[in-house]
């Protein structure tokens, strides 16, 4: 007999479609009643279907079409806007687009009269609706709802200010009044930070162009344009930031680095605040930084599981130098940080320096540089070995002053941690004779160099088979045989990834061992070269090799191995 899924119980539409078994739909079953919840719901729930099945066995079931997710991404913000945001949130429902007089809706549940009902009531017009996943639904609202309330949050800000163009010569905009809240300078700053500590964000920067103020959130390690203000807003901005930062208001034509110290409603962080002149005005770059408890550890920072075993391996050495390196957010802080709280126990005194200190640990000393009051790196960790010791964390080895100290420290039974700006591991220990210490002393102290990278991860609801350009595969030192045995993915963006194609990211490491062999090159004042020529022929995989790999595995893009590795 022929199957017919408008007369089908949706278990046996799901079975019949091979997305769930006739014991996991009759276990549902009984379940469902304990989680109150739908049977589709249950099966999600516990794990035995995809939304996209149940979707599709309620497009067989109930004949309602499915919302293409592609036309989510370009949504009219007015239209949106036809249903109030705090009924969308709680009936699960977001308006598409009005066809004369017709509203089509998507919802999670389109039989739900009395949602329909009220929906008619509200709009006074007809409504269409079609069927929407939930997970797809909750970021489609908080996407278009959020720049709904930005938009507005922005126009209220500045609705009632003086747009007058300011003369160079004139005084700065007078904040005095910046404990008013309902100040357009104060509301801005205030959104602008809120949103920044929602999004996730590492860095603000608040820019002045030719005719607008523009403010940037790096997420993901790749900036993003969240909103513009009137030009003649950014003397006010930048005053007021001056001001918590506890700056000179006064001079605008040298550099000024400053701290804030913010408790929000959603978590407290750590502001450090640098503000540049530029031929524009001047630029302020905010760096964000989680004051809560440290929630990383190494097995998910994205470690291969050999790199892994080495780095273990180290760490729970009792002495000499392990230094990570890498630019500006590329991770360093983080796998440091994890390192110590996976050696971390109480037999053990663990004494970090830090300038400033990025995560709190529970357990740890930890020492915050201050210069303005002389407490610099060297001071600090002069008095550090007062302390008694067992491993040291130095925030960063920023000249020789700093690697004397962590040379004695781990020449006299410590473990030491540190920093550095390198490109990759071996120009690492180049760096370090660069800086003024000997090689004897390298060669003698050091036991492991880690380079990183992090490279943003495909987003797993938009990924999709992609074909690689002849440059992208000539850039990437993939050869066309090569290539025949890859798998390329892409995320082609959506509403769940904000339609960049990727969300989150990992790790990508090149662990140097010092071996007896690179000891005697470091000894020797070989160049970097050879050293790393040496690592390579030990077994070192390098950035490049953890790009491809993970690219291989699909959770990166070609693109990616491009932009953050050069070929060996």
């Amino acid at each position: 007999m022929t199957f017919n899924p408008q007369f089908a119980r949706l278990g046996e539409v799901l079975i019949h479609l091979g997305a769930a078994t006739e014991e996991q739909v009759k276990e549902a079953v009984i379940k469902q009643g304990n989680f109150s919840l739908k049977l589709g719901e249950t099966l999600l729930k516990m794990g035995y279907i995809t939304e996209q099945d149940l979707l599709k066995a309620l497009h067989l079931q109930l004949e309602y079409d499915v919302v293409n997710e592609n036309s989510l991404l370009d949504l009219d913000p007015q239209i949106v806007k036809l249903i109030p945001e705090p009924f969308a949130v709680q009936n699960r429902v977001i308006a598409l687009k009005k066809e004369g007089d017709n509203v089509v809706v998507a919802m999670t549940d389109p039989e739900n009269i009395i949602i329909i009902d009220s929906l008619k009531k509200l709009l006074s017009f007809s409504i269409t609706p079609v069927l929407i996943g939930e997970t797809t639904l909750t970021d489609t609202l908080e996407r278009y709802y959020k720049s709904i309330r930005t938009t507005s949050q922005v126009e209220d800000a500045v609705d009632g200010f003086d747009f007058v163009a300011v003369d160079e010569e004139e005084n700065e905009i007078s904040i005095d009044n910046k404990a008013d809240a309902d100040a357009p300078v104060v509301k801005l700053i205030n959104l602008i930070i809120t949103e920044a500590i929602k999004s996730n964000t590492t860095d603000i920067h608040i820019e002045p162009l030719s005719k607008e103020t523009r403010i940037r959130f790096r997420i993901d390690g790749a900036l993003r344009e969240v909103m513009t203000a009137p030009i003649g807003m950014h003397l006010g901005l930048v005053s007021l930031v001056k001001v918590m930062a506890k700056l000179n208001i006064a001079e605008r034509r040298l550099p000024q680095d400053g701290h804030i110290s913010l408790k929000t409603s959603i978590k407290s962080v750590d502001v450090r605040v640098s503000i540049t002149p530029t031929v524009t005005g001047e630029k302020v770059v905010m760096r964000l930084l989680d004051k809560g408890d440290f929630g990383f550890n190494l097995h998910t920072l994205g470690f291969t599981k050999r790199n892994l075993e080495t780095f273990k391996k180290w760490i729970h050495r009792p002495y000499g130098i392990i230094i990570v390196s890498g630019p500006t957010g590329s991770g360093k802080s983080t796998t440091l940080h994890a390192a110590l709280k996976e050696i971390m126990d109480v037999e053990n005194n663990i004494v970090t320096v830090e300038d400033p200190v990025e995560y709190r640990l529970d357990g740890v000393t930890q020492i915050e540089t201050n210069a303005k009051i002389g407490l610099t790196f060297g001071a600090a960790l002069r008095s550090v070995l007062r302390q008694d010791p067992d491993i040291v964390l130095i925030g960063e080895i920023r000249d020789a002053e700093t690697a004397d100290i962590a040379i004695k420290f781990s020449l006299t039974g410590h473990l030491v941690f540190s920093t550095l700006h390198a490109n990759d591991a071996s120009s690492t220990v180049t760096r370090l004779l660069d800086i003024g210490v000997p090689p004897y002393l390298v060669g003698s102290s050091l036991n492991l160099v880690m380079a990183q990278r992090l490279v943003r991860k495909i987003c797993p609801n938009c990924v999709a088979p992609y074909t690689p350009t002849a440059k992208e595969l000539h850039d990437a030192g993939i050869s066309e045989e090569e290539a025949a045995t890859i798998d390329f993915k892409l995320g082609k963006g959506c509403v769940h990834c904000d339609n960049t194609g990727y969300s989150g990211r990992s790790g990508i490491f090149e662990i140097l061992e010092v071996t007896n062999e690179i000891r005697g090159l470091i000894f020797e004042n070989k160049n970097q070269d050879l050293i790393r020529e040496a690592a390579i022929a030990n077994g070192m995989e390098t950035l490049h090799d953890g790009a491809m790999e993970k690219m291989k595995l699909g959770q990166t893009s070609i693109r990616e191995v491009i932009k953050l590795t050069v070929i060996d």
